[in-house]
C-alpha cells in the first residue's frame, strides 16, 4: 500500500475547469463547414400530426437538410431498452416537445428563422398527465408489480396501533451545467465519429448504428467530460448523438447540435415524481410490526429506465430498518411528459421518503422524538445481533448505521439541541426551529445483474509513463482521478505519471453505464486488474534477469528494489521492453456474489450498502413560509476512502442537491401538458446562500467495506443525496411545534406550500 491512495489528491481537471480551459463538446475545434442541427417541437402534448408542411423550411436561407422520420434508414427509436422511444415523431404526438423535425443548417440563427416557416397541424386529443388521471385511466407502462415478506395486512390488523397516509413526492430537473451536445464527423469509409456529453458511451453506439442500419464498429462515440450528468445523460443523450450522425450522414458534413437551455428543460426526462400511499402498524414503542406501500411513479410517454427505477425504489422501501413484514406495490404511470429517467439515487431516494415519513408520523402519534423511532427499527450492525434480511430477501450482514448515528447524535450534540429548539419554540410565536436526524442505507450495484462489469486498458511505455483509458465516463465526480490513482498505486509511482485518456468506444468495448455509484468500484478494480497484469510481467522478467524470486520484487515510491539494487520505474520499463515483455494489457471485473430474479422480487441485487446520516436544523416563519437551514452536520460512510477531498465534495454536492429536490424545485405542468418551468428564470435550484450557516461534514471511520472492494473503499455517488431527507424532516418538525395535527407535509416544501400545510393544520 503506497500514499497514491487514501489521501486527498487534487482533481484531475481542476486547473482546466477553474480556468475555462476545460474542453466539453461544445468547446471542440470543429471541422471546415460544420452544420447545425436544431429541433423542432410538437405544440400539443397528445394527439395526430395532420399536416407537416416544412417545403418553405427546406427552401430556406442557410437550410441544408429537413429530418422527418421518413429519413431515418434504421430504426426510428432512441429509447435504453423498450424500443418505445421515437427519434422522430411518425405521426403521433405524445407529449408538449417532442421533436417531431430537425433542421440542418448553417447556423443555428437561419435555422431558426427557417422554422418559422413550418405548417404543422394536429388533431388532439386529451392528454394523461398527472399520476393521478393515469391511476384513474389505468393508464400503466406495465402491471403492477409486487414485493413482499412476511403477511403485512394480518400484521397491520393485529398491530396495537395503526395508521395510514399518503406523501406526494415531486420531480426535479437534473440542470447540469452543460446541456445535451453532440458533434458527428463522417469520414469516407461509411463510418462516423461521435463526440457526446453522455454517461453511457456504448448504448450511443448501439443507437447511432441502430438509427443508421450500420453495424456496431462502423460508430466510434467519445465522451471526453461532461458538465454534469446526474443521471439525466444516461439514456437522454441518444437523442443529441443520433440526429446529428444522421445528419452528418446524410449531408457528408460535420454537424453539432447543443440543446438551448429551454429546449433541453421541455425535451428531456426528470427524476419521476412519485405518489405513496401507506398503511402501517406499530406497537406502543414505535416499532414497526407491518407496512404496505404503494409507489405510484409518474413514468411519462415511454419507459426509458422506469422499469430499472421502479424497482429500485421498490428495494428501498426500507431504507435502515428491519421491518418483518413489509408490500410495496409499484405502479409505473404512463403520462403524456417527457419520458422520465434516471436522477441520482435511481427511485432510491423515493422509496425511503414513504417509510421515513411513517416514521415521522408514528413518532408524532406517540409524542415521542423521531430519532428514538428510528433507532428502535434499525437493522442490527455487523457483528452486533442476528442480521435480518430485507424485503427482497438479501441478508443485511454489513451494517454499521447504529454506530454511525450515535457518533453523529453525539458529535452533533443533537440532545442539548433538541431542548434548546424545544424551548426556543415556545417563546417564539411566528419563527419556530426545526430538527431531524435521519439515516441512509443505499444499495451499491446495478439492480439488473449484466450491468456488473467494466474493462480497461493500460499502457506503460518505455520513459515510466502510463497511458489509461477504462469504460467509466467523467462528470465532474472525479472517477478519472480515482483510477489514475489506484493505476500508480500498482506501478508504485506518482499519478501525474499516468494520463487518463477521453472514454472510446474505440478502446474498450461494450461498457455500462456510468451510474449506480459504481463507476470506481468498476472501472477501478478492471484498471486494477490490467496494471497489476502488468506489473507482474515485470517482476518476472526482472526477477529473472536477477536471478530473484518474482514476489521479491517491490513497486514503490517511483523505484523499483530488486534486493539491494533499486531502479527508477522508467528503467523497469525499459529492461522489460528490451526484453520483449508486453507492456500492455486489457483489465476486465465483473462484480460477484450477485443475483436477482425480478419475477419474483427476490435476490442479493447489491454488493454491499453504503451508510450515511445527518441532523439537519432549520427556521421557519409560520407568517411567509419562507426556512432557512441554520445547521447541518453529516456523518458518511466511504469505506475506507480512495480521496477523501473528492469523497467529502460528493457528500456535500449531493446534499446540497437533494435539499432543492425536497425544499424548492419545483417542476409545473400546464393543462396542455407544456412545462412551465423551463428555465433558470422559473425553475429555482439551490445556490449558494442556501448552503447551511454552519456545516460539518465528516467521513466515518468504520475501518473499511466488508466487500472486497477496490482498496475497501465504498461508492459516494448517490447515497449522501438522501441526507436532505433531514432538512425535509425537520421542516415537519418545526411546522409540529406549532400545529395541533400532524403536518403531512408534501415535498417540494416550497414556502408557499409550507404556508398552507401550517394553516391546514391549524385550522383543522
Amino acid at each position: 500500500m503506497t500514499s497514491t491512495i487514501h489521501t486527498s489528491r487534487v482533481h484531475d481537471s481542476a486547473h482546466l475547469h477553474v480556468t475555462g480551459a476545460a474542453r466539453y463538446v461544445d468547446d471542440l475545434p470543429t471541422p471546415r463547414g460544420t452544420l447545425v442541427v436544431v429541433p423542432g417541437l410538437s405544440t400539443i402534448a397528445a394527439g395526430r400530426i395532420t399536416t407537416l408542411g416544412l417545403e418553405d423550411v427546406r427552401h430556406s436561407n442557410g437550410v441544408v437538410a429537413v429530418l422527418t422520420a421518413a429519413d431515418i434508414p434504421g430504426k426510428n427509436d432512441v429509447s435504453p431498452v423498450f424500443g418505445d422511444d421515437p427519434m422522430l415523431a411518425d405521426g403521433r404526438v405524445d407529449y408538449h416537445g417532442q421533436i417531431i423535425y430537425a433542421v440542418v443548417a448553417t447556423s443555428v440563427r437561419a435555422a431558426r428563422a427557417a422554422m418559422a416557416k413550418a405548417v404543422i397541424t394536429y388533431e388532439a386529443r386529451r392528454p394523461v398527465l398527472t399520476i393521478t388521471d393515469a391511476l384513474a385511466q389505468d393508464s400503466l407502462l406495465r402491471a403492477p408489480w409486487v414485493v413482499s415478506n412476511g403477511d403485512a395486512a394480518k400484521a397491520i390488523a393485529e398491530a396495537p396501533h395503526q395508521l395510514d397516509g399518503q406523501i406526494t413526492i415531486g420531480g426535479q430537473e437534473h440542470f447540469y451545467l452543460e446541456g445535451h451536445a453532440a458533434l458527428a464527423i463522417p469520414d469516407e469509409n461509411n463510418q462516423v465519429m461521435v463526440h457526446v456529453s453522455s454517461q453511457h458511451p456504448t448504448e450511443i453506439q448501439h443507437k447511432v448504428a441502430d438509427v443508421l442500419g450500420w453495424a456496431y464498429h462502423d460508430v466510434n462515440v467519445e465522451v471526453r467530460r461532461m458538465g454534469g450528468g446526474f443521471g439525466g445523460k444516461e439514456s437522454q443523450g441518444n437523442h443529441t448523438a443520433c440526429l446529428t450522425a444522421l445528419a452528418a450522414t446524410i449531408t457528408g458534413a460535420p454537424v453539432k447540435m447543443v440543446y438551448d437551455r429551454d429546449d433541453d428543460m421541455k425535451i428531456t426526462g426528470k427524476r419521476h415524481d412519485v405518489i405513496i400511499s401507506y398503511r402501517a402498524g406499530y406497537d406502543d414503542d414505535g416499532r414497526i410490526i407491518g407496512v404496505e406501500f404503494e409507489q405510484a411513479l409518474r413514468c411519462g410517454m415511454s419507459f426509458d429506465l422506469s422499469y430499472s427505477i421502479g424497482e429500485r425504489a421498490v428495494m428501498h422501501a426500507d431504507n435502515a430498518y428491519a421491518i418483518p413484514h413489509m408490500t410495496v406495490v409499484s405502479k409505473l404511470c404512463k403520462t403524456n411528459t417527457p419520458s422520465n429517467t434516471a436522477f441520482r439515487g435511481f427511485g432510491g431516494p423515493q422509496g425511503m421518503m414513504g417509510i421515513e415519513r411513517v416514521i415521522d408520523e408514528i413518532a408524532h402519534a406517540l409524542g415521542r422524538d423521531a430519532l428514538d423511532i428510528r433507532k428502535i427499527n434499525f437493522y442490527p450492525d455487523h457483528g452486533k445481533g442476528e442480521p435480518a434480511a430485507t424485503h427482497y430477501g438479501q441478508v443485511v450482514k454489513d451494517g454499521v448505521i447504529n454506530d454511525l448515528v450515535a457518533k453523529l447524535e453525539s458529535s452533533s450534540d443533537y440532545a442539548s439541541r433538541r431542548q434548546q429548539i424545544t424551548a426556543w419554540n415556545a417563546e417564539r410565536p411566528h419563527l419556530k426551529r426545526g430538527l431531524a436526524l435521519t439515516p441512509v442505507k443505499f444499495g451499491i450495484s446495478f439492480n439488473k445483474t449484466i450491468l456488473n462489469q467494466g474493462g480497461a486498458l493500460v499502457h506503460v511505455y518505455t520513459d515510466g509513463s502510463v497511458m489509461l483509458n477504462h469504460g467509466g465516463t467523467e462528470m465532474g465526480q472525479g472517477l478519472f482521478t480515482k483510477v489514475k490513482q489506484i493505476t500508480a498505486s500498482v506501478f508504485g509511482i506518482d499519478p501525474r505519471q499516468v494520463r487518463n485518456t477521453p472514454t472510446t468506444t474505440a478502446k474498450v468495448p461494450n461498457t455500462s453505464a456510468t451510474a449506480a455509484s459504481s463507476g470506481t468500484d468498476l472501472n477501478g478494480m478492471a484498471a486494477y486488474n490490467a496494471a497489476t497484469t502488468i506489473r507482474d510481467r515485470m517482476a518476472d522478467h526482472l526477477a529473472e534477469l536477477h536471478q530473484m524470486a518474482a514476489e521479491d520484487i517491490v513497486f514503490e515510491g517511483g523505484m523499483v528494489t530488486l534486493g539491494g539494487e533499486a531502479i527508477s520505474f522508467a528503467e523497469a520499463a525499459n529492461l522489460c521492453w528490451q526484453g520483449r515483455v508486453s507492456l500492455s494489457s486489457t483489465g476486465f471485473y465483473a462484480t460477484p456474489d450477485l443475483t436477482w430474479d425480478p419475477q419474483l422480487g427476490k435476490g442479493n441485487p447489491f454488493f454491499y450498502y453504503a451508510y450515511g446520516a445527518a441532523a439537519t436544523e432549520v427556521v421557519v416563519d409560520m407568517l411567509t413560509g419562507e426556512h432557512r437551514v441554520l445547521r447541518v452536520d453529516i456523518l458518511h460512510d466511504a469505506g475506507a476512502s480512495l480521496n477523501p477531498a473528492l469523497d467529502l465534495g460528493q457528500i456535500e454536492g449531493g446534499y446540497i442537491q437533494g435539499l432543492g429536490w425536497l425544499t424548492m424545485e419545483e417542476l409545473v405542468y400546464g393543462d396542455d401538458g407544456r412545462l412551465l418551468t423551463h428555465a433558470p428564470s422559473t425553475y429555482k435550484i439551490p445556490a449558494a446562500s442556501d448552503r447551511a450557516l454552519i456545516q460539518h461534514i465528516d467521513l466515518y471511520d468504520g475501518g473499511g467495506n466488508l466487500a472486497e472492494t477496490i482498496y475497501r473503499s465504498k461508492a459516494v455517488g448517490e447515497p449522501p443525496f438522501m441526507l436532505a431527507m433531514s432538512a425535509f424532516f425537520a421542516l415537519s418538525d418545526a411546522l409540529s411545534s406549532a400545529c395541533p395535527g400532524y403536518p403531512g407535509l408534501n415535498a417540494p416544501a416550497t414556502a408557499e406550500r409550507l404556508l398552507m400545510t401550517a394553516g391546514a393544520v391549524t385550522a383543522s
